[in-house]
């Protein structure tokens, strides 16, 4: 079902994209480097239960949740709603 001029399937399109970009984010954010015994930012212990669940973590639990709290959220806005352009 779509709306004005848009062709059917339009929103779906969006959605699918909104979810293939955030998977791609998500992936790029995962580490690449090789797993560390010592927490790169505060050089504490990672613990083993932490190393096993993720394998290749060089942080934390604290210094990851300081670096996930710094982490700004970047989007689209897909909607097209005329408000939305003109900010």
């Amino acid at each position: 079902m779509a709306n004005g001029w848009a062709r059917d399937g339009a929103v779906q399109d969006q959605i699918n994209d909104t979810v293939i970009d955030a998977l791609l984010r998500a992936r790029g954010m995962m580490p690449m480097a090789e797993g560390s015994d010592e927490c790169d930012d505060c050089g504490e212990d990672i613990p083993s239960a932490r190393r096993a669940a993720l394998p290749r973590t060089c942080t934390c639990v604290a210094c990851q949740a300081k670096r996930d709290a710094n982490t700004r959220a970047v989007g689209i806005n897909r909607r097209g709603s005329k408000d939305s352009q003109l900010r």
